[in-house]
């Protein structure tokens, strides 16, 4: 496809600059398929895929994930990546921000905008789970000071790495330039002094962003807004009048559970049973998107009504 123009400038600037947040207009009602992919192709033998992960504003484990089988710290020049901007939207109401914590991603939903602004982010890593809840944004904070807990502290102090009681504002603060305090304790969306940590699990439970994101974010965000976190490995969109799915590795502690092709199966009969006209399902695509596990909507059926 031809790229986006914004894509061709950054090719042209050398990838120098992170793109802004991705801004999508709303499909039509019944509709949940977003955005479109493309290509781009690695510029410098030197240019990491996490690189390009930061500039392109996609996460680091779903650009490898897009992308089987490339060499993430040396991908190659001149090799071609898919940069995987297409999404069905989450389940459920489409209002405030919406975390989907499977394919670590962030939808905001302006109001009174027929649009949706999405952002890549990292979550809490397995013992530190950022939890699913429906909460609000209390506050916004710009230069926010890092105050952290005691259980993180004493997390430190056993592995040789002391923390201090508070950290400034600055290079070494672990929340970046901006934060986003919710209703749920303890928690924060903010920015990071390791954005390699963005796209992946790393953090004690809080959801971090690159820091050209969350400064947008908090630009475009009113205190009050609802957030809701959830956790859905499998999303079941229409696009068009065909059914599409779009499926993600469960995270590493329900790994006992498994996406398995049953249980996309299931997720695909659901969507098909309150369908307003039932459509034939292609299991062979199906099946293909089960086990790929890309996080890249795919096409599961054809044309023809379905016969029960």
């Amino acid at each position: 496809m031809r790229l986006p123009n914004f894509v061709s400038l950054l090719v042209l600037l050398g990838l120098s600059v992170p793109v802004s947040a991705l801004t999508l207009n709303l499909p039509p009602p019944g509709e949940d398929v977003v955005g479109e992919s493309y290509t781009v192709k690695i510029q410098r033998y030197e240019d990491t895929l996490n690189r390009y992960a930061e500039v392109y504003g996609v996460g680091f484990r779903e650009l490898l994930s897009a992308n089987p089988g490339i060499n993430p710290w040396v991908p190659g020049e001149g090799r071609e990546v898919l940069i995987p901007t297409e999404y069905i939207l989450p389940p459920g109401e489409r209002k405030g921000i919406v975390i989907n914590l499977a394919e670590m991603r962030m939808f905001y939903y302006p109001e009174g905008s027929n649009t949706v602004v999405t952002f890549p982010i990292g979550i809490g890593r397995e013992g530190w789970q950022t939890p699913l809840v429906s909460t609000t944004v209390t506050k916004i904070v710009k230069d926010p000071t890092w105050t952290p807990p005691a259980s993180i502290r004493a997390e430190h102090a056993a592995m040789g790495d002391p923390l201090p009681a508070s950290v400034p504002p600055g290079p070494d603060n672990p929340l970046g330039p901006w934060a986003l305090r919710l209703a749920a304790p303890g928690y924060l969306i903010h920015g990071s002094n390791k954005e390699l940590g963005v796209g992946m699990r790393v953090s004690h439970g809080c959801m971090r962003m690159y820091n050209n994101n969350v400064a947008e974010l908090a630009a475009m965000v009113p205190v009050g807004t609802p957030v809701r976190i959830v956790n859905t490995p499998v999303k079941v969109g229409w696009k068009g009048g065909s059914m599409y799915v779009e499926v993600h590795e469960a995270l590493e502690e329900q790994r006992s559970i498994h996406v398995s092709e049953e249980v996309v199966a299931d997720a695909i009969h659901i969507a098909n049973r309150i369908a307003p006209a039932p459509i034939q399902i292609d299991w062979v695509q199906a099946k293909s998107a089960a086990v790929k596990r890309s996080g890249l909507p795919i096409k599961v059926s054809g044309d023809q009504i379905a016969t029960r």
